[in-house]
C-alpha cells in the first residue's frame, strides 16, 4: 500500500521533472539571405536627373538564444548582422551594415521532446542602419524600432544538437540619414536562413 508521504514524494519528483523538461535552453547560429522590399529611401538631385537611392539585400548571420518555458511555448532573443548595399544608381553601390537585435515569442505545433517542431514567431526588434563610412562604435548609425513575425521548423539531429530553418519578415521605419525627401512607408526585410543550435 502506498503511503501519503510516498505519493507526495512521487508527485514532487514528477513536477520537478516537468519543470526541467519545460525549460530547455537552445543557443544557435544561422546564416542566410536578407531580402529587402519597399526599399527606396530617397532621391538625390544630381542636376541632370533625380537618382533613386535604395537598399539592396545581402547576407545575414544570426545568433539566437531560446528558452522553452512551456511544452508548446518559448521565448527567443538574439542579434543579427546584415550586410547590404546602398544602391546609388550610376554613383555606385557601397556596402553598409544593418545591426539587428530582436525578441520573439514562439508557439510550437508539437510538444517539447518531439523530433520535429514547426513553430510560429512574433515579436519586436530594432535595426541600427550604419551608412557607408560610418561605424556603430562611434554612433554613426540610425536606429529604428519595428515588429516582426514568421515561422520555421526545428529538427533534432542528436541529443544535443538540432537544425533549424527560419522564414521571418521584419517591418521597420526607413532610415532618414539623407538630406532630401523623407522616406515613405516601412522597410520590409525577409530573412531566409538555416542553422545549428546546441541544446541543454
Amino acid at each position: 500500500m502506498i503511503s501519503l508521504r510516498g505519493l507526495m514524494i512521487t508527485a514532487a519528483l514528477a513536477g520537478a521533472g516537468n519543470v526541467c523538461f519545460g525549460q530547455m535552453l537552445e543557443a544557435g547560429i544561422s546564416g542566410g539571405g536578407s531580402l529587402l522590399r519597399n526599399n527606396l529611401l530617397t532621391t538625390v538631385d544630381t542636376g541632370a536627373a533625380r537618382l533613386p537611392v535604395s537598399l539592396d539585400g545581402g547576407y545575414r548571420i544570426t545568433f539566437r538564444l531560446t528558452l522553452n518555458t512551456y511544452r508548446f511555448f518559448g521565448h527567443e532573443g538574439g542579434y543579427a548582422y546584415n550586410r547590404t548595399k546602398l544602391d546609388l544608381g550610376t554613383l555606385g553601390q557601397p556596402g553598409m551594415a544593418i545591426h539587428q537585435g530582436f525578441y520573439n515569442f514562439l508557439a510550437y505545433a508539437t510538444s517539447e521532446g518531439t523530433g520535429v517542431r514547426p513553430f510560429a514567431a512574433g515579436g519586436v526588434h530594432f535595426n541600427n542602419f550604419v551608412p557607408p563610412g560610418a561605424s556603430v562604435q562611434t554612433g554613426g548609425g540610425v536606429t529604428k524600432f519595428g515588429i516582426n513575425y514568421g515561422g520555421g521548423i526545428k529538427a533534432r539531429v542528436s541529443p544535443m544538437f538540432l537544425m533549424r530553418f527560419d522564414l521571418r519578415q521584419y517591418h521597420t521605419p526607413k532610415p532618414d540619414f539623407f538630406v532630401g525627401p523623407e522616406p515613405q512607408g516601412w522597410l520590409r526585410q525577409v530573412e531566409v536562413s538555416a542553422g545549428l543550435a546546441f541544446t541543454l
